[in-house]
Protein backbone atom coordinates (compact mmCIF):
# COMPACT_ATOMS: atom_id res chain seq x y z
CA UNK A 1 0.00 0.00 0.00
CA UNK A 2 1.59 3.47 -0.84
CA UNK A 3 0.57 5.56 1.84
CA UNK A 4 1.90 2.24 4.66
CA UNK A 5 4.91 3.30 7.11
CA UNK A 6 7.93 1.86 8.91
CA UNK A 7 5.76 0.75 11.47
CA UNK A 8 3.38 -1.35 9.24
CA UNK A 9 6.49 -2.96 7.31
CA UNK A 10 7.99 -4.33 10.68
CA UNK A 11 4.34 -5.40 11.93
CA UNK A 12 3.26 -2.91 14.34
CA UNK A 13 0.07 -1.47 14.53
CA UNK A 14 -0.23 1.62 12.23
CA UNK A 15 -2.12 4.64 13.52
CA UNK A 16 -3.17 8.00 11.92
CA UNK A 17 -2.30 6.48 8.17
CA UNK A 18 -5.94 7.53 6.88
CA UNK A 19 -5.49 10.88 8.28
CA UNK A 20 -1.63 10.73 6.11
CA UNK A 21 -3.88 10.35 2.83
CA UNK A 22 -6.85 12.38 3.55
CA UNK A 23 -4.34 15.13 3.53
CA UNK A 24 -2.57 14.03 0.68
CA UNK A 25 0.41 13.45 1.97
CA UNK A 26 2.92 11.17 0.33
CA UNK A 27 6.14 9.66 3.19
CA UNK A 28 9.29 8.88 0.73
CA UNK A 29 12.18 7.86 1.78
CA UNK A 30 13.95 10.82 1.54
CA UNK A 31 10.84 12.46 4.06
CA UNK A 32 11.16 9.86 6.11
CA UNK A 33 15.23 10.69 7.44
CA UNK A 34 14.11 14.06 7.38
CA UNK A 35 11.62 13.40 10.31
CA UNK A 36 13.40 10.90 11.76
CA UNK A 37 16.89 13.19 12.00
CA UNK A 38 14.31 16.03 12.98
CA UNK A 39 13.19 13.75 16.17
CA UNK A 40 16.87 12.52 17.10
CA UNK A 41 17.82 16.62 17.43
CA UNK A 42 14.95 16.93 19.83
CA UNK A 43 15.32 14.11 21.77
CA UNK A 44 19.25 15.19 22.22
CA UNK A 45 18.88 19.16 22.57
CA UNK A 46 15.79 19.44 24.06
CA UNK A 47 15.83 18.63 27.69
CA UNK A 48 12.52 19.01 29.94
CA UNK A 49 12.10 22.87 31.03
CA UNK A 50 13.04 23.48 34.49
CA UNK A 51 14.92 20.14 34.57
CA UNK A 52 18.47 21.08 36.78
CA UNK A 53 21.51 19.67 35.81
CA UNK A 54 23.21 17.72 38.69
CA UNK A 55 26.48 19.63 40.01
CA UNK A 56 29.69 17.68 39.90
CA UNK A 57 31.47 17.15 42.97
CA UNK A 58 34.34 19.77 43.39
CA UNK A 59 37.95 17.64 43.63
CA UNK A 60 41.26 18.35 45.54
CA UNK A 61 44.45 18.06 43.25
CA UNK A 62 46.23 14.88 43.97
CA UNK A 63 48.95 15.36 46.58
CA UNK A 64 51.85 15.07 44.77
CA UNK A 65 55.14 15.90 47.67
CA UNK A 66 53.74 13.14 50.19
CA UNK A 67 56.85 12.30 52.14
CA UNK A 68 57.48 9.15 55.03
CA UNK A 69 60.35 8.88 57.27
CA UNK A 70 60.43 7.09 60.89
CA UNK A 71 61.46 8.71 63.87
CA UNK A 72 61.72 6.68 67.06
CA UNK A 73 58.46 4.01 67.11
CA UNK A 74 56.66 6.43 64.54
CA UNK A 75 56.55 6.91 60.72
CA UNK A 76 56.07 10.68 60.31
CA UNK A 77 54.13 11.51 57.37
CA UNK A 78 53.98 15.18 55.51
CA UNK A 79 52.69 16.74 52.70
CA UNK A 80 51.39 19.61 51.55
CA UNK A 81 47.68 20.27 51.93
CA UNK A 82 45.41 21.48 48.81
CA UNK A 83 44.08 24.60 48.46
CA UNK A 84 42.52 24.16 44.88
CA UNK A 85 40.51 22.31 43.17
CA UNK A 86 41.11 20.09 39.86
CA UNK A 87 39.41 23.25 38.30
CA UNK A 88 41.67 25.64 39.17
CA UNK A 89 39.46 27.19 42.10
CA UNK A 90 40.16 28.01 45.94
CA UNK A 91 38.25 24.80 47.94
CA UNK A 92 36.01 26.26 50.13
CA UNK A 93 37.19 24.86 52.82
CA UNK A 94 40.19 22.20 54.32
CA UNK A 95 39.38 18.70 52.91
CA UNK A 96 39.23 16.18 54.50
CA UNK A 97 42.52 13.22 54.70
CA UNK A 98 42.11 9.74 53.98
CA UNK A 99 45.61 7.69 54.58
CA UNK A 100 45.93 4.22 53.36
CA UNK A 101 48.97 2.10 54.01
CA UNK A 102 50.16 -1.58 52.71
CA UNK A 103 53.50 -3.12 53.92
CA UNK A 104 55.90 -5.16 52.43
CA UNK A 105 57.54 -8.19 54.37
CA UNK A 106 62.08 -7.35 55.04
CA UNK A 107 62.69 -10.79 52.88
CA UNK A 108 59.70 -10.27 49.99
CA UNK A 109 60.57 -9.16 46.44
CA UNK A 110 59.03 -5.99 45.55
CA UNK A 111 56.03 -5.65 43.88
CA UNK A 112 52.83 -3.70 43.78
CA UNK A 113 51.36 -3.52 46.88
CA UNK A 114 47.96 -2.89 47.55
CA UNK A 115 47.10 -0.14 50.42
CA UNK A 116 44.30 0.32 52.60
CA UNK A 117 42.35 2.98 54.49
CA UNK A 118 43.80 3.23 57.98
CA UNK A 119 42.81 6.74 59.18
CA UNK A 120 40.18 9.30 58.15
CA UNK A 121 41.31 13.33 59.66
CA UNK A 122 37.76 15.23 59.38
CA UNK A 123 38.22 19.01 57.81
CA UNK A 124 37.57 20.40 61.24
CA UNK A 125 40.31 18.58 62.60
CA UNK A 126 42.81 19.58 59.94
CA UNK A 127 44.54 22.48 61.06
CA UNK A 128 45.40 20.35 63.90
CA UNK A 129 47.68 18.58 62.12
CA UNK A 130 49.25 21.09 60.03
CA UNK A 131 53.17 22.73 61.10
CA UNK A 132 54.89 25.28 59.20
CA UNK A 133 53.14 24.98 56.12
CA UNK A 134 52.76 21.31 55.98
CA UNK A 135 50.08 18.84 56.84
CA UNK A 136 52.11 16.71 59.01
CA UNK A 137 50.79 13.46 60.81
CA UNK A 138 52.47 10.57 63.00
CA UNK A 139 51.68 6.85 62.52
CA UNK A 140 52.58 4.78 65.77
CA UNK A 141 53.57 1.21 65.84
CA UNK A 142 54.43 -1.01 68.55
CA UNK A 143 57.83 -1.51 69.67
CA UNK A 144 57.46 -5.01 69.66
CA UNK A 145 56.05 -5.29 66.18
CA UNK A 146 58.93 -3.11 65.07
CA UNK A 147 61.17 -5.63 66.32
CA UNK A 148 59.38 -8.21 65.12
CA UNK A 149 58.99 -7.04 61.56
CA UNK A 150 62.52 -5.36 61.14
CA UNK A 151 63.29 -4.39 57.87
CA UNK A 152 60.06 -4.19 56.82
CA UNK A 153 58.87 -1.47 54.10
CA UNK A 154 55.72 0.82 54.90
CA UNK A 155 53.76 1.79 51.74
CA UNK A 156 51.45 4.83 52.29
CA UNK A 157 49.39 6.76 50.11
CA UNK A 158 46.52 9.74 50.57
CA UNK A 159 43.51 11.41 48.78
CA UNK A 160 41.72 14.12 50.19
CA UNK A 161 38.49 15.06 49.97
CA UNK A 162 35.57 17.97 50.18
CA UNK A 163 32.80 15.76 48.64
CA UNK A 164 31.28 12.62 50.07
CA UNK A 165 30.77 11.74 46.47
CA UNK A 166 34.14 11.49 45.49
CA UNK A 167 37.66 12.11 46.66
CA UNK A 168 40.60 13.12 44.64
CA UNK A 169 42.77 11.27 42.63
CA UNK A 170 45.78 8.83 44.56
CA UNK A 171 48.53 10.76 45.87
CA UNK A 172 52.36 9.65 44.94
CA UNK A 173 53.44 6.59 47.19
CA UNK A 174 55.63 7.09 49.61
CA UNK A 175 58.12 4.31 51.14
CA UNK A 176 59.99 3.89 54.21
CA UNK A 177 61.78 0.93 55.92
CA UNK A 178 60.91 0.63 59.59
CA UNK A 179 63.23 -0.66 62.16
CA UNK A 180 63.29 -1.11 65.93
CA UNK A 181 63.67 2.75 67.15
CA UNK A 182 66.99 3.67 69.32
CA UNK A 183 66.84 4.87 72.92
CA UNK A 184 65.81 8.51 73.47
CA UNK A 185 68.51 10.91 75.22
CA UNK A 186 67.77 11.70 78.63
CA UNK A 187 68.42 14.92 80.86
CA UNK A 188 69.47 17.38 77.90
CA UNK A 189 70.90 20.22 79.36
CA UNK A 190 72.35 23.90 78.11
CA UNK A 191 74.49 25.83 79.62
CA UNK A 192 75.82 29.66 78.49
CA UNK A 193 79.10 30.88 78.38
CA UNK A 194 80.15 34.29 76.49
CA UNK A 195 80.97 32.60 73.11
CA UNK A 196 78.61 29.73 72.89
CA UNK A 197 75.68 27.26 74.11
CA UNK A 198 76.71 24.21 76.03
CA UNK A 199 74.95 21.04 75.80
CA UNK A 200 75.43 17.83 77.40
CA UNK A 201 72.88 15.12 78.17
CA UNK A 202 72.98 11.45 79.46
CA UNK A 203 74.68 8.86 76.92
CA UNK A 204 72.61 5.85 76.17
CA UNK A 205 72.61 2.90 78.34
CA UNK A 206 73.02 0.19 75.48
CA UNK A 207 76.18 2.66 73.62
CA UNK A 208 76.39 -0.60 71.23
CA UNK A 209 72.59 0.03 69.97
CA UNK A 210 73.30 4.31 69.06
CA UNK A 211 75.49 4.95 66.47
CA UNK A 212 75.88 8.35 67.85
CA UNK A 213 73.67 11.70 68.26
CA UNK A 214 71.90 14.62 66.04
CA UNK A 215 71.30 17.80 67.58
CA UNK A 216 68.26 19.96 66.79
CA UNK A 217 67.80 24.21 67.65
CA UNK A 218 64.47 25.69 67.26
CA UNK A 219 63.26 29.07 68.14
CA UNK A 220 60.34 29.89 69.96
CA UNK A 221 57.91 32.87 69.59
CA UNK A 222 58.74 36.46 71.26
CA UNK A 223 56.44 36.47 74.18
CA UNK A 224 55.17 33.00 73.85
CA UNK A 225 53.45 31.15 76.88
CA UNK A 226 55.12 29.81 79.60
CA UNK A 227 57.57 26.56 78.03
CA UNK A 228 55.98 23.47 77.48
CA UNK A 229 57.63 20.14 78.04
CA UNK A 230 56.70 18.50 75.04
CA UNK A 231 58.19 20.03 71.49
CA UNK A 232 54.69 19.33 69.96
CA UNK A 233 53.44 22.22 71.99
CA UNK A 234 55.70 24.68 71.90
CA UNK A 235 54.68 27.99 69.56
CA UNK A 236 57.93 28.44 66.95
CA UNK A 237 59.22 31.22 65.42
CA UNK A 238 61.60 29.40 63.69
CA UNK A 239 61.11 25.47 63.38
CA UNK A 240 63.71 22.89 64.29
CA UNK A 241 66.36 22.25 62.22
CA UNK A 242 69.17 20.10 62.92
CA UNK A 243 72.69 22.00 64.00
CA UNK A 244 74.85 18.95 63.27
CA UNK A 245 75.79 15.45 64.22
CA UNK A 246 77.56 14.64 67.87
CA UNK A 247 79.61 11.89 68.19
CA UNK A 248 79.18 12.03 72.02
CA UNK A 249 77.00 13.43 74.40
CA UNK A 250 77.91 16.83 74.11
CA UNK A 251 77.41 19.27 71.56
CA UNK A 252 78.57 23.23 71.34
CA UNK A 253 76.08 25.97 70.00
CA UNK A 254 78.55 28.78 68.46
CA UNK A 255 76.16 30.05 66.47
CA UNK A 256 73.61 32.48 68.65
CA UNK A 257 72.85 35.26 69.67
CA UNK A 258 71.91 36.96 72.87
CA UNK A 259 68.12 37.80 73.74
CA UNK A 260 66.58 35.24 71.34
CA UNK A 261 64.81 31.81 73.36
CA UNK A 262 65.92 28.68 71.77
CA UNK A 263 64.49 25.05 72.04
CA UNK A 264 67.27 22.60 71.80
CA UNK A 265 66.99 18.24 71.30
CA UNK A 266 68.92 15.38 70.89
CA UNK A 267 67.71 12.05 69.09
CA UNK A 268 70.01 9.21 69.11
CA UNK A 269 70.52 7.02 65.59
CA UNK A 270 70.82 3.59 65.04
CA UNK A 271 72.71 2.25 61.75
CA UNK A 272 70.46 -0.58 60.03
CA UNK A 273 72.98 -1.15 57.06
CA UNK A 274 72.44 1.73 54.87
CA UNK A 275 69.72 2.75 56.65
CA UNK A 276 69.54 5.11 59.78
CA UNK A 277 66.62 5.78 62.24
CA UNK A 278 66.39 8.65 64.89
CA UNK A 279 64.96 8.18 68.37
CA UNK A 280 62.10 10.33 69.11
CA UNK A 281 62.89 13.99 70.18
CA UNK A 282 64.39 14.54 74.12
CA UNK A 283 62.64 16.54 76.41
CA UNK A 284 63.54 19.87 75.37
CA UNK A 285 66.16 22.43 76.99
CA UNK A 286 64.80 25.82 76.25
CA UNK A 287 67.83 28.23 76.51
CA UNK A 288 67.43 32.46 76.75
CA UNK A 289 71.39 33.81 76.40
CA UNK A 290 71.87 36.51 78.68
CA UNK A 291 74.80 39.00 77.90
CA UNK A 292 76.37 39.01 81.21
CA UNK A 293 79.98 39.26 79.98
CA UNK A 294 81.45 42.39 80.32
CA UNK A 295 84.68 43.20 77.61
CA UNK A 296 88.20 42.77 78.59
CA UNK A 297 90.04 46.06 80.08
CA UNK A 298 91.52 48.28 77.48
CA UNK A 299 95.10 47.77 77.05
CA UNK A 300 98.13 50.28 76.23
CA UNK A 301 96.85 53.13 78.00
CA UNK A 302 99.16 56.21 77.59
CA UNK A 303 99.11 59.79 79.46
CA UNK A 304 100.15 63.44 77.61
CA UNK A 305 100.69 66.11 79.42
CA UNK A 306 100.17 69.03 76.79
CA UNK A 307 101.45 72.44 78.24
CA UNK A 308 98.82 75.36 77.41
CA UNK A 309 99.00 77.81 74.45
CA UNK A 310 98.02 81.08 73.63
CA UNK A 311 94.80 79.57 72.02
CA UNK A 312 94.19 76.51 74.46
CA UNK A 313 94.88 75.95 77.99
CA UNK A 314 96.76 73.09 79.10
CA UNK A 315 95.50 69.10 79.02
CA UNK A 316 96.30 65.64 79.81
CA UNK A 317 95.39 63.99 76.35
CA UNK A 318 94.89 59.79 77.13
CA UNK A 319 94.90 57.42 74.21
CA UNK A 320 94.52 53.34 74.53
CA UNK A 321 94.17 50.27 71.79
CA UNK A 322 90.80 49.61 70.35
CA UNK A 323 89.07 47.13 72.17
CA UNK A 324 88.80 43.75 70.21
CA UNK A 325 85.03 42.87 71.28
CA UNK A 326 82.35 43.01 68.45
CA UNK A 327 79.71 43.91 70.34
CA UNK A 328 81.50 47.29 71.52
CA UNK A 329 79.98 50.24 72.41
CA UNK A 330 82.29 52.58 73.93
CA UNK A 331 84.56 53.44 76.64
CA UNK A 332 84.67 55.28 80.24
CA UNK A 333 87.68 57.53 81.82
CA UNK A 334 88.31 57.93 85.00
CA UNK A 335 90.57 59.98 86.97
CA UNK A 336 91.66 60.20 90.94
CA UNK A 337 94.35 62.16 92.44
CA UNK A 338 95.36 59.12 94.05
CA UNK A 339 97.29 56.07 92.96
CA UNK A 340 95.18 53.10 94.00
CA UNK A 341 92.16 54.92 94.14
CA UNK A 342 89.29 54.22 91.01
CA UNK A 343 87.92 58.04 91.32
CA UNK A 344 85.20 59.52 88.92
CA UNK A 345 84.06 59.37 85.49
CA UNK A 346 85.14 62.51 83.52
CA UNK A 347 82.98 62.00 80.45
CA UNK A 348 79.62 62.62 79.88
CA UNK A 349 78.66 59.90 77.61
CA UNK A 350 80.58 57.06 76.18
CA UNK A 351 83.30 57.59 73.94
CA UNK A 352 82.95 56.05 70.73
CA UNK A 353 87.13 56.25 70.27
CA UNK A 354 90.28 55.38 72.24
CA UNK A 355 91.06 58.87 72.50
CA UNK A 356 90.38 61.55 75.32
CA UNK A 357 91.68 65.00 76.13
CA UNK A 358 90.90 66.03 79.93
CA UNK A 359 91.17 70.09 79.58
CA UNK A 360 89.64 70.32 83.62
CA UNK A 361 93.16 69.76 85.24
CA UNK A 362 95.13 72.46 87.72
CA UNK A 363 98.07 73.21 87.29
CA UNK A 364 100.41 72.00 90.10
CA UNK A 365 98.51 68.66 90.09
CA UNK A 366 99.59 65.02 89.64
CA UNK A 367 96.39 63.01 88.04
CA UNK A 368 95.66 59.01 88.12
CA UNK A 369 93.63 57.90 85.01
CA UNK A 370 92.34 54.28 84.50
CA UNK A 371 89.56 53.44 81.30
CA UNK A 372 87.18 50.66 80.55
CA UNK A 373 85.14 49.11 77.77
CA UNK A 374 81.29 48.76 77.86
CA UNK A 375 79.46 46.47 75.52
CA UNK A 376 76.04 47.08 74.17
CA UNK A 377 74.50 45.61 76.62
CA UNK A 378 76.16 47.62 79.28
CA UNK A 379 77.99 45.24 80.90
CA UNK A 380 81.21 47.46 82.21
CA UNK A 381 84.96 46.12 81.94
CA UNK A 382 87.50 46.05 84.53
CA UNK A 383 89.68 48.68 85.44
CA UNK A 384 92.44 48.99 83.04
CA UNK A 385 96.20 49.49 84.13
CA UNK A 386 96.50 52.96 85.91
CA UNK A 387 98.89 56.01 84.26
CA UNK A 388 99.38 59.47 85.68
CA UNK A 389 100.74 62.64 84.69
CA UNK A 390 102.03 65.57 86.18
CA UNK A 391 100.55 69.14 85.26
CA UNK A 392 103.49 71.75 85.97
CA UNK A 393 102.91 74.29 88.44
CA UNK A 394 102.61 77.98 87.45
CA UNK A 395 105.76 80.02 87.81
CA UNK A 396 104.64 82.99 86.92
Amino acid sequence: MPGSNLKARKGLPVRGASNHRAAGVRLNGASCALLLATASLCAAGCATPGEPTPPQPVLPVAVADLAAHQQGDTVILTFTLPTNSTEHEPLPEPPAVEIYRGMLAANEPSHKTPTRLIYTIPSALVETYMSAGQFEFSDPFPAADLAQDSGAQMIYMVRTRVSKKRASSDSNVAATRVYPGPETPADLRGTVTEHSIELTWQPATAPGAVAGYRVYRGELVAGSPAPAAEISKLQFSVPLEMLGPAPESSYSDAQFEFGRTYVYTVRSVAQYGADSVESADSAPAIVTPRDIFPPAAPQGLEALYVPETSQAPADVELSWAISPETDLAGYNVYRSEQSGTPGKRVNQELLLSPTFRDTSVLAGRRYFYQVTAVDRAGNESPLSSAVSAEVPARTH
